[in-house]
């Protein structure tokens, strides 16, 4: 396999992002990378695209490597893009991912406008990577990474992508669908978790479709068949020990039936732009679940009638309910474009990563949503007793900016050495090449570790 590693850092060879990229490299020697500095090379390739076009002809997979700059890409990436486009022949069909790094703040901006420029090329495209900058360094994000690129491996191999944004027929995935009916080995369990009447005959198709092609046991909750006594009050009686005021037996329910499972999935029909007044009162019945977001590490999927293309702002909730729970995004299958492609892809990666419990980190919607409850847990513990200590446990606290003094320390030895003229003229253009060096001795133990 040959990977296209499109370097969009100014930085060029000195990218903190190229590192962890240069850390897979080491460990899939059996696989051919190539990389080119596109930012840092841009007004070259602006006179003479033809080495990134042979590049691109021979790559099976393009890998976008970026720093993220205000909300996106660097602009000279950008930059970078409008030229791929003026060359989209070469590219249609060919699969491709991203990896990005930053402090986690509009990571999913970033993510989404490499989703979309994909699309319009004809990519196929597969969740990227997006890692803090200092993730590298620590034996957690350099797992996050090998699982990562194991993931994109297996989403080639199986024929595995998004579904693209624009939606369209896809007549050839229809066919190979329609011929792959074989039984499916189950291993897991699986709750499907559904809003559906007699009349929601596509959606229960896709249920039945998807039942056949998941390789876990699943068993169906309709939520139209269990008798709340009502929608959540806002009293807080949850706070302490995560039992309801009412006595409907949502609270044994919901432990029993739904996050015992190894994996969840959603189906409804989109109406008023939501996904219906009872998946809310679902929702906001588990108030406590939303602090201490107790199916963590369980992956999560979406069977959905309805046209998502429209519903910009139902699919950011999507994805942002899975973010804040800890659950990675397997799918989003849709009655709108390809039903029964989608849904089998879907099922195939919700089992891989039940399989491999596969669970990237979190984007801005997990980091910032956990970040705002993680400071009002700890402002209220007194009252959320339950979820103080469920995030004690858990470690959620060590994140607080205030407790990392080596850290505040440091910066304030660079910062002392940068406002220094002398020593800043001393050190020239090597600032970003320092920056690398812990990481390029991370990479050489990769390397070892692999002979």
């Amino acid at each position: 396999m040959n990977v296209l590693v499109l370097n969009g850092s100014p930085s060029g060879k000195d990218s903190i992002t190229l590192q962890t990229v240069l850390y897979i490299e080491k460990l899939f020697p059996h696989i051919s990378f190539q990389t080119l500095d596109v930012s840092q090379r841009i007004r070259q390739y602006e006179k003479d695209f033809s080495v990134c076009e042979e590049a691109l002809k021979k790559a099976d997979l393009i890998l976008f490597c970026y720093p993220v700059y205000t909300f996106l890409v660097p602009s000279q990436l950008h930059r970078f893009i409008e030229l791929m486009k003026e060359h989209g022949e070469i590219l249609k069909g060919k699969y491709a991912t991203q990896l990005t790094t930053s402090k986690h703040f509009y990571d999913t901006t970033a993510h989404q406008f490499i989703e979309d420029n994909c699309d319009d090329m004809g990519l196929k495209y597969i969740k990227g990577l997006s890692a803090d900058m200092e993730d590298l360094m620590k034996e957690k994000g350099q797992k996050e990474a090998e699982a990562f690129f194991h993931y994109v491996i297996w989403n080639m191999e199986n024929g595995c992508y998004e579904p693209p944004a624009v939606r369209e027929t896809h007549k050839e995935l229809k066919a190979a669908s329609a011929a792959n009916e074989e039984a499916v080995h189950k291993t897991g369990t699986c709750v499907i978790v559904a809003d559906y009447d007699e009349n929601s005959v596509r959606l229960k198709s896709m249920i039945e479709r998807f039942e056949k092609k998941v390789p876990m046991h699943t068993k169906t909750v309709n939520l139209r068949e269990f008798p709340f006594a009502g929608g959540c009050l806002g009293c807080f009686n949850c706070a302490a020990d995560g039992r309801c005021i009412y006595k409907d037996g949502f609270d044994s329910f919901l432990r029993e039936n739904i996050q015992t499972a190894d994996a969840t999935v959603y189906a409804f029909e989109i109406k008023d732009h939501s996904m219906g007044y009872r998946f809310k009162l679902y929702d906001d019945r588990q108030f406590c679940n939303g602090h201490r977001t107790v199916t963590m590490g369980k992956p999560v999927a979406y069977l959905i009638d309805g046209e998502l293309s429209e519903e910009r702002n139902l699919l950011n909730v999507i994805e942002a309910r899975a973010e804040v729970g800890g659950n990675f995004l397997a799918g989003v299958a849709c009655s709108e474009n390809d039903p029964d492609h989608e849904t089998d892809q879907m099922a195939a990666r919700l089992g891989y990563a039940v399989l491999h419990q596969y669970q990237p980190p979190k984007s801005f919607w997990g980091v910032g949503g956990l970040t705002i409850f993680r400071d009002l847990i700890y402002q209220m513990q007194g009252l959320m007793k339950a979820d103080h200590e469920f995030y004690k446990k858990n470690g959620f606290y060590d994140s607080f900016p205030q407790k990392h003094k080596a850290k505040t320390a440091a910066m304030y030895l660079v910062g002392g050495m940068m406002r220094n003229q002398k020593l800043r003229k001393k050190i020239g253009g090597r600032m970003t090449e320092g920056m690398v060096m812990p990481y390029k001795a991370v990479i050489g133990k990769a390397g070892k570790k692999k002979r």
